[in-house]
């Protein structure tokens, strides 16, 4: 019963189920972002066979000639094994989408995590422009990240972020934490001479209005800047921002692993946990 549910936020348990939603956000003007989901392996075999998947993801991207990117977390493919086996992994994704023609982000996942994720995608940078990372602004170190990062010409999408930290790192109430991000978000959509994408991933209703208003129809930083929202959440305004003339990219998780993100999901909103009572009693 929670898998039906859940069919709000994920596309189903393989990749052609991930591509042919991919194909239903082309047709309503949107980008896709496919997340293979699972995190936190610990076994080579997992890990291998993560790796492996999103090549054959790449491959039906691009022969179902989907208008897509692909966004990968370190520890499914490698990170909490060493940091060799990581980068050499996302090394071999960055090619392979690289030869294909499409991007590839790179999920942020919690702090213990973040400073290897940052400097592999540093590394991966500088062969392969178009891929980008996430930084959360639940973080009190984020602001000097994206300092950095900026002098990298960075691509970057700004999340509120789906962890917890302790007081002296992380920000603990989400108005603190909504206030973080409008501070980072400003810092990038004022600065007129940064060409990285600036990619606004929230579903906060007052964000998204301050980031419309810090970037004008038709200018150059509209250029950068994109909204990334998740499938099955506020699909008016994705179209919406669509139909304004903005990028709009939808991410698409998918895969066996499905319980963990779709826990997450129903922890966000008391609406989701009505869908799932409503559902319930439905049956």
């Amino acid at each position: 019963m929670l898998f039906k549910v859940s069919k709000r936020w994920i596309a189903g348990h393989s990749n052609i189920e991930a591509i042919n939603e991919a194909r239903k956000s082309n047709k309503c003007g949107m980008s896709a972002i496919l997340n293979y989901l699972g995190e936190g392996y610990t076994e080579k075999f997992q890990v291998d066979r993560s790796v492996l998947e999103y090549f054959t993801l790449l491959d039906l991207l691009r022969t179902n000639d989907i208008r897509g990117s692909i966004s990968v977390k370190p520890t499914q493919i490698g990170l909490c094994i060493g940091y060799d086996l990581c980068l050499g992994n996302f090394g071999k994704i960055s090619q392979k989408a690289k030869e294909s023609g499409h991007f590839m982000w790179i999920d942020i996942e919690n702090s213990d995590f973040v400073e290897d994720t940052l400097s592999i995608y540093l590394k991966i940078l500088g062969n392969n422009k178009n891929t980008g990372v996430a930084i959360q602004s639940y973080l009190r170190r984020s602001h000097s990240d994206l300092l950095h990062l900026m002098e990298n010409s960075a691509n970057l999408r700004i999340v509120k972020g789906a962890y917890s930290g302790e007081k002296n790192e992380a920000y603990q109430s989400n108005s603190e934490t909504s206030q973080n991000f409008s501070k980072l978000m400003n810092v990038m959509l004022k600065e007129s001479s940064y060409t990285g994408i600036v990619a606004i991933a929230t579903h906060d209703s007052n964000l998204i209005d301050e980031a419309l208003a810090l970037s004008t129809k038709g200018s150059t930083k509209m250029k950068n800047l994109q909204f990334q929202l998740l499938k099955g959440v506020r699909d008016e305004l994705k179209q919406q921002l669509v139909n304004d003339g903005y990028m709009v990219s939808e991410y698409i998780p998918y895969g066996e692993k499905w319980l963990h993100y779709s826990l997450r999901r129903l922890k966000e909103r008391k609406r989701n946990i009505f869908l799932l009572a409503r559902s319930l009693v439905e049956s």
